[in-house]
């Protein structure tokens, strides 16, 4: 019996330690750092856990007449956005879509270039159909995929229908567009390809607070005017990636007449907008768009 009380008694020591363990456990293996909680508790459930923000990486904006998606790729995660677009007038203007992916690389390997509270989004190919024309594909490709043909490079400047895009916004839109001294299509109305509208639609619900356009080729910065005199913050975007890149700056492009421009078309919405044109359709230029590029960094994180 006395054997009996021992075994029962030992039984009740040990319970209690097992009880005590669990009962602590919780709060022993929890771990607190940079106000993120963690658990090394197996069972624990995701209501446990506090994540960092994140952010959309890439956001595919529309779709082209061929049905190839249009991308826009973000970095950093303020509220202040700045917008680059490359590639509107596709394989014409193939160099401009490779300066685009030379700032997401750079981005990608200085982060730090962005400061905080601002955003930067890229879309490198507005006119996918019209740089698969000329490089074989709507994605990423090389100088030394262009086609040799210089009439299927200029064929790449349109979309697949025909279309120059950048006629076919609304700011002083015609069916009938002019590049150079010829006649080109600007479309059935305004907005009235895929590729414009994703844009229009892109730009109405994010509300960037300003907008850069690549194109080749003459060599300036150019001011974006609908017709209502150049907004003081355009001004100031225009000087400011002017005198860091090198390029001329032009307070409107009036080499020949042009019709339903896209960056015409963000000044009536009232959006600092500007067109860099590279000097040439072979080079990115890539040492001077990237002074101009922290220059409106610097310029917005003030």
């Amino acid at each position: 019996m006395k054997n009996t009380t021992i075994i029962v008694s030992g039984f009740v020591i040990i319970g209690l330690i097992i009880g005590i363990y669990f009962f602590t456990k919780d709060s022993s293996d929890l771990v607190v750092t940079d106000n993120t909680v963690t658990s090394t508790d197996l069972t624990a459930t995701s209501t446990d856990q506090v994540t960092t923000p994140v952010y959309e990486k890439q956001t595919i904006i529309g779709s082209s007449l061929e049905k190839r998606d249009i991308v826009a790729y973000n970095y950093g995660t303020g509220e202040k956005n700045i917008l680059f677009v490359g590639g509107i007038h596709g394989g014409y203007e193939w160099n401009t879509s490779l300066l685009a992916y030379e700032l997401m690389d750079y981005l990608e390997a200085n982060p730090n270039l962005i400061p905080q509270g601002i955003k930067v989004t890229i879309i490198p190919v507005l006119n996918p159909d019209g740089l698969n024309k000329v490089v074989g594909t709507a994605g990423r490709f090389a100088a030394t995929d262009v086609s040799n043909s210089a009439e299927t490079v200029i064929e790449g400047r349109f979309n697949s229908r025909g279309v120059d895009l950048n006629r076919n916004f609304d700011c002083g839109w015609q069916a009938d567009g002019v590049w150079q001294k010829m006649k080109v299509s600007g479309g059935s109305q305004v907005f009235s390809e895929p590729e414009s509208q994703a844009i229009k639609n892109y730009v109405t619900a994010k509300k960037p607070s300003a907008v850069v356009v690549w194109y080749s080729a003459a060599g300036g910065v150019f001011s974006s005017n609908c017709q209502q005199g150049i907004l003081p913050e355009t001004s100031a975007l225009t000087n400011a990636y002017a005198s860091a890149s090198g390029y001329k700056p032009y307070e409107s492009f009036d080499f020949y007449e042009t019709s339903g421009d896209m960056v015409n078309w963000l000044a009536k919405e009232k959006i600092p907008a500007i067109s860099v044109i590279l000097t040439d359709h072979q080079n990115t230029e890539w040492s001077k768009n990237l002074a101009g590029i922290k220059a409106l960094l610097n310029y917005y994180s003030k």
